[in-house]
């Protein structure tokens, strides 16, 4: 009797499960668009922070490996860098949700390894920029690993959309009670909690388009946030005068018309929030009624950051500075102690290897960039190291003609704005170091004609108002460029890179 009692033990370590033995736990993934952590971002998220945050952890370093959603979601998916999985930006030419990316990297995403586990999968709101459209597989396509279907055709819209529902068109209209799609994921995946099966766990995914443009709030919430103004502290309305090209041309001081849009847009951000807010409370309570809470991982994140006015960027993201490439994230669930804060890092290519592991997946016959981070929520259930630095990268977008809003620029930019101020352009593609050890530092190289180099110590200048370049020793540059060039190569995970390892 007690040999059997040591094996059944030994079994339930092997197979690296948080739950008991033999039933692995649930999870619930909440997943925004565009939302920032530096900038208030949180702020609207109440429900948010006490169901989920005070409930368990807070990542105070969590990162995007790009700050642009379409590659953003695709590393989400599969765990891999952008230049592994080959996701460049959100044109079906950038391979966004392009046949390549269905056929290669889509095919192993983790949905395809959680239906192995026996997972029952639920997918609600936006998926990849592309989705749907002609060339990308249209409505009919549902991408592996899916058993519901509930995904938005295109990019973030909150009225007047097209559903894909297990690959059939479902069209919507502009009534608030039926059609807002933010409330409509969310009473989606509490009908689909009362049907499931109860022999087998469930991974439910709700991609809400809050606080994605065109920030159409639901109608309780238009008037709220009155007077509120995006912050003026930091890097706001400052010139980019040692910054690479696009930085350099950005109107400063911005105009008056700038400031105004950018305003309202931040305004609406914060509306557009409060009904993700009632999403999770929803999913919350549901989980609760349904006595699952207890056995049920909940993760909330973004799939980048955002700014307003920093560097005198009106409104966007796609830039390499903290505002852009840090993103909340905060869990509870099985074995997380509440009022929890970890400073470890986190990026978002972590998240598909953290779910496989819950899964009790077996991390080793995968090929992801990331790994499991549950180590560093649940010290006692697992053995895990942080890495020591890791890529940032980007792939500039630009016309080949001159932007319609500002021909006189002349072309190879994209995203501009009536004064001339363009969020993106060809050569705004760069690869960084991002090192958050006994040293906070940032080392940047531009695929531009410049050859540009972007160095910051955050510790001094965490606004990364300073470009330090010509003063850092000549040594630590040569180590960090190794380090760029090796993490540009990687084809896995960093602690399994001896050369990685090496470069410590």
């Amino acid at each position: 009797m007690c040999s059997a009692v040591l094996l059944a033990l030994l079994l339930c370590v092997l197979e690296f499960r948080y739950a008991e033995c033999g039933n692995p736990s649930n999870i619930v993934f909440i997943l925004t668009d565009d939302q920032d952590v530096l900038l208030g971002g949180m702020t609207p998220m109440k429900k948010a922070k006490s169901l989920i945050g005070d409930a368990g952890v807070y990542f105070s370093n969590a990162f995007t490996a790009t700050a642009l959603c379409c590659p953003s979601r695709s590393s989400i998916l599969t765990g891999r860098y952008p230049h592994n999985h080959q996701v460049r930006n959100n044109s079906l030419t950038g391979n966004c949700s392009s046949a390549e990316w269905r056929k290669g990297p889509e095919s192993l995403a983790f949905p395809v390894y959680l239906n192995k586990q026996l997972y029952q999968t639920f997918y609600g709101g936006k998926y990849l920029n592309q989705y749907g459209k002609k060339g990308a597989g249209e409505v009919s396509y549902v991408p592996p690993g899916w058993d519901q279907w509930h995904a938005l055709v295109g990019n973030s819209k909150y009225y007047n959309y097209s559903l894909s529902v297990n690959g059939k068109e479902e069209k919507h209209g502009d009534h608030y009670d039926k059609d807002y799609l933010t409330d409509l994921i969310a009473n989606r995946s509490l009908e689909f909690l009362d049907k499931r099966s109860p022999q087998h766990p469930f991974f439910i995914m709700l991609a809400p388009p809050a606080p994605h443009w065109p920030w159409t709030a639901a109608p309780q919430y238009e008037g709220a946030f009155s007077g509120v103004k995006a912050p003026r502290d930091g890097s706001f309305n400052k010139p980019g005068t040692d910054k690479h090209w696009l930085l350099r041309k950005a109107l400063n001081p911005m105009s008056n018309t700038s400031i105004t849009f950018l305003d309202n847009g931040f305004r609406k951000r914060w509306q557009t929030l409060l009904s993700v807010d009632d999403l999770v409370e929803k999913v919350v309570k549901k989980l609760e009624a349904l006595q699952l809470l207890n056995d049920t991982y909940i993760f909330y994140t973004s799939d980048h950051g955002y700014h307003t006015g920093q560097f005198s960027l009106p409104i966007d993201k796609r830039q390499l500075y903290d505002f852009d490439i840090r993103v909340p994230l905060m869990v509870r669930g099985p074995g997380i102690k509440p009022n929890q804060t970890v400073k470890a890092p986190v990026l978002n290519i972590d998240l598909a290897p953290t779910f496989l592991d819950i899964a009790g997946f077996n991390l080793s016959v995968v090929n992801m960039d990331g790994q499991s981070f549950l180590s560093q929520m649940a010290p006692t259930l697992r053995n895990g190291s942080a890495r020591p630095y890791f890529l940032v990268e980007y792939t500039g977008e630009g016309h080949t003609e001159s932007d319609p809003a500002c021909p006189k620029l002349g072309p190879g930019l994209a995203h501009c704005y009536p004064d001339c101020v363009c969020e993106d352009s060809f050569n705004n593609t760069y690869a960084c170091v991002r090192m958050l050890t006994d040293q906070n530092l940032q080392y940047c190289e531009f695929a531009d004609s410049e050859s540009f180099v972007e160095v910051y110590n955050l510790t001094s200048d965490p606004h990364q108002l300073e470009n330090i370049v010509k003063k850092v020793d000549p040594t630590l540059l040569q180590a960090m460029n190794q380090r760029l060039i090796r993490l540009q190569s990687s084809q896995g995970r960093w602690d399994l890179d001896p050369e990685l390892r090496l470069l410590e």
